[in-house]
């Protein structure tokens, strides 16, 4: 069985075909000149065939899209297939973008005497390609001139981005750093402080860390990094950014207003509100950690202001809040309950102890002198009580060490007492 020849294409049938397709098609010779071309060919030149036919691309678009083709048109002669971008601006519609494809059209020879160029419309593309660009460049500007250190690294931490400012911290350039693991950068010291955020960011937490950097060339400041994971679309953490921010006016500002709020402004010890904030907290550990209570309250304050005036009488609660302190341990709480009084909070297990340390309280007030020909030794009243011995209630331990306060003043002042010793007259 011999199958039939296979019949020619018609001309014809192939020139509708080609129309059909709507993109504009040229056919050039080796003299650059447009010997063909389809129905959309016509309406993307905005001319009719008549001025298009037989014309060079030159004289039909202008030398500067010449210069644009002429490299294709040369490589798709040489028998490759070839593309090119260029802005259109023939006709009367708006500049628009088009990607411009070369191809040889070889004979069965393979020889090449026209080539055919097919136009795609990629305006929309290309705008969109450039707003993208633009936002990369001003992206890119900003991450290298932003005068906070930045980094982006993967997930075996090693470092794929670093902006000036952090090759500024590290004295490294870029050349030197990436492609590194940022531990190696920064040295086994500083990574083993870092690695745990790190760590935590990897797995897709965003983590800061707040320090007092005391090596940069301005001197001590709080720094703060934070830890940015980068999730890809399936919300895997496939790297994590960093950036550290000076923070330390801010630190320092919180710093202040935390001690406003904590601190007695005149005396700068606790305040009352902080006091009574500790002593509800020691109750909650009293049945592990007893506590002794202190209420201690100035003897005669009120002629040191009558006579010596105010300004004297303030200059004297202040050395009252630096005595007290001094006379106490570091962990334990001296604060100003307001006026003359102020309130010691301390562990302790038994009444002796409690009662060993207010005499020395008191010793210490008594240390405290005024103008000799003006005023007597400044004394005091201390009244205690413990938890949860005494009491299981923040309220009443309070309570209790003021009644015992006002006993010892009622048995004639200068001289510490214990709540349980207190007379059922001397209470108010």
């Amino acid at each position: 069985m011999t199958s039939s020849p296979q019949a020619d294409p018609d001309p014809h049938q192939l020139a509708r075909l080609v129309d059909a397709i709507d993109l504009p098609i040229g056919r050039w010779s080796r003299a650059n000149r447009l010997v063909y071309c389809n129905e959309p060919y016509l309406g993307w030149a905005q001319r009719s065939r008549d001025q298009l036919i037989g014309k060079t691309l030159a004289e039909i678009y202008g030398d500067a899209a010449w210069q644009r083709a002429g490299p294709a048109f040369a490589e798709a002669f040489g028998g490759r297939t070839v593309a090119y971008e260029r802005q259109l601006t023939h006709g009367t519609k708006a500049s628009r973008w088009a990607r411009v494809q070369v191809f040889p059209d070889a004979d069965a020879q393979g020889r090449v005497d026209t080539v055919f160029t097919v136009a795609f419309d990629i305006h929309d593309d290309v705008v969109a390609r450039e707003r993208l660009e633009a936002a990369q460049h001003r992206l890119d500007r900003f991450t290298e001139n932003i005068p906070y250190p930045l980094t982006y690294v993967d997930r075996d931490f090693v470092l794929r981005f670093v902006n000036k400012a952090y090759c500024e911290v590290v004295s490294q350039t870029p050349e030197q750093l990436l492609g590194r693991p940022i531990g190696e950068v920064r040295g086994a010291k500083r990574w083993a402080e870092h690695a745990p955020f790190f760590e935590r960011a990897l797995k897709g937490q965003t983590v800061q860390y707040t320090r007092l950097v005391d090596r940069l060339p301005t001197g001590p400041r709080w720094l703060r990094t934070s830890y940015v994971p980068d999730f890809d679309a399936r919300r895997q953490v496939r790297g994590l950014y960093t950036v550290t921010i000076d923070v330390h006016e801010l630190t320092m500002a919180q710093e202040r207003l935390m001690r406003s709020v904590e601190r007695d402004a005149l005396t700068d010890v606790l305040s009352r509100r902080t006091m009574m904030d500790r002593i509800e907290a020691a109750m909650l550990e009293a049945p592990d950690t007893p506590v002794a209570l202190f209420f201690v309250d100035l003897d005669g304050f009120k002629a040191v202001n009558d006579q010596l005036g105010h300004r004297e009488g303030d200059r004297l609660l202040v050395s009252v809040g630096a005595a007290l302190q001094g006379a106490v341990r570091a962990e334990d709480a001296v604060g100003r309950f307001g006026g003359d009084e102020f309130l010691v909070l301390a562990r302790m297990r038994d009444i002796a102890g409690a009662h060993t340390l207010a005499l020395h309280m008191l010793q210490a007030v008594r240390a405290l002198t005024l103008p000799p020909s003006t005023m007597p030794l400044l004394s005091a009243s201390i009244g205690y009580a413990l938890a949860p011995a005494d009491a299981q209630h923040p309220m009443k331990l309070l309570q209790l060490a003021d009644d015992a306060m006002y006993a010892a003043k009622h048995l004639g002042k200068d001289q510490v007492m214990h709540c349980a010793g207190v007379p059922a007259a001397a209470a108010r």
